[in-house]
C-alpha cells in the first residue's frame, strides 16, 4: 500500500486593509500622528517659517502702505484703518493655513510616507484628523504673532472674549477648509499643483471680501459675491466680535459654511486617502 506524501501548505493569512477600530484606539491613534507631526515640525522649523513670518508681512504692508488712504476713504484716518483690518486678517489666516495642509500632504505622499501609513493597521481618519490638529495648532501661532504686531501698530483691545471668539470661530472655519485642500493633496500629482489651485481660489475669496476694506464701495456685482462669500461672512464676524456690531446674521452664516464643508469634503477626504493607488 502506497502512502501518498503530504506537502503542507502555509496557511492563508488575510489582512485587512482597513481594520475596524474603536473610538478608543481612533484617540490613541490620532494622538501618536500629531506627536509624530509635531516632532516633525521640531526638526524642520522652517515650516513655520510662514506662520510666523505671512503675519507679520501681511500686517505691515496693509497698515502702512494702504491704511492711510483707505482709512481717509473711511472717515477715520490709519487708526480707523487699524480696528477695521485686523479682525478681517484673522480670518485670512485660515485661509492661508489651510492650502499648507495640502501641499504638506501631498510632499508626504510623494516620499511614501503616506503609504507607510495606509499599510499599518491605523484608522485612516486618523492620519487626516492629526494633520489638520496640527495645522490647526499651526493657525493659533498665525494669530498669535498676528496679535502681537496689531498691538505694536496700535490694535486696541476693547472685547477680550470677543478676541477669543474669534479665534476659536477661525479656527473652526478654517479646520473645514483644511479638507478641501486635503482633498487636493491627494488628488493633485504635485505640491506645486496644490499650491498653484490654492492661490487661484484663495485670491478672488480674500479680495473679494470685507477682509481688507469696506464693500460699499464695491461694484454692484463684486458686491453680489462678496455677499455669498464666506470669508465676507467670517470677517464681519470677527469683526463684530471684536469691536462691536450686529453678529446674528454673519455668525450664522459662518458656521453654516462651517458644516456644510465639513460635511461634504472630510468623508470624500478620507476616502481619496484610502482608495488612492
Amino acid at each position: 500500500m502506497s502512502t501518498a506524501t503530504l506537502t503542507p501548505t502555509a496557511p492563508t493569512i488575510k489582512v485587512d486593509a482597513d481594520p475596524k477600530i474603536g473610538l478608543r484606539g481612533h484617540l490613541r491613534h490620532t494622538g501618536a500622528l500629531i506627536r509624530r507631526n509635531l516632532l516633525w515640525i521640531k526638526q524642520d522649523p522652517e515650516s513655520m517659517f510662514d506662520a510666523i513670518l505671512m503675519p507679520i508681512i501681511f500686517t505691515l504692508l496693509f497698515v502702512y502702505v494702504f491704511g492711510g488712504s483707505i482709512g481717509a476713504a473711511m472717515g477715520g484716518g490709519q487708526d480707523a484703518y487699524v480696528q477695521y483690518v485686523i479682525p478681517g486678517m484673522i480670518a485670512m489666516m485660515s485661509m492661508n493655513i489651510a492650502q499648507g495642509v495640502g501641499t504638506g500632504f501631498n510632499e508626504d505622499f510623494q516620499k511614501g510616507i503616506m503609504d507607510r501609513f495606509r499599510s499599518l493597521p491605523i484608522g485612516r481618519s486618523s492620519v487626516l484628523i492629526a494633520k489638520v490638529a496640527v495645522e490647526l495648532l499651526r493657525l493659533l501661532c498665525a494669530t498669535t504673532v498676528l496679535m502681537i504686531v496689531a498691538l505694536l501698530v496700535g490694535f486696541d483691545i476693547t472685547n477680550w472674549a470677543g478676541l477669543f471668539g474669534a479665534i476659536g470661530l477661525t479656527a473652526l472655519f478654517g479646520s473645514s477648509l483644511m479638507w478641501i485642500f486635503l482633498v487636493l493633496g491627494v488628488t493633485m500629482k504635485s505640491a506645486q499643483a496644490v499650491q498653484a489651485m490654492g492661490f487661484l481660489v484663495m485670491m478672488p475669496l480674500q479680495f473679494g471680501s470685507s477682509i481688507f476694506a469696506p464693500t460699499e464701495s464695491m461694484p454692484g456685482w463684486l458686491q453680489a459675491f462678496t455677499d455669498w462669500n464666506p470669508i465676507s461672512a467670517l470677517a464681519d464676524t470677527c469683526r463684530s466680535l471684536m469691536t462691536g456690531g450686529p453678529i446674528a446674521h454673519d455668525l450664522w452664516v459662518t458656521l453654516g459654511w462651517t458644516a456644510l464643508l465639513t460635511a461634504i469634503m472630510a468623508p470624500v477626504a478620507i476616502r481619496k486617502f484610502t482608495t488612492k493607488s
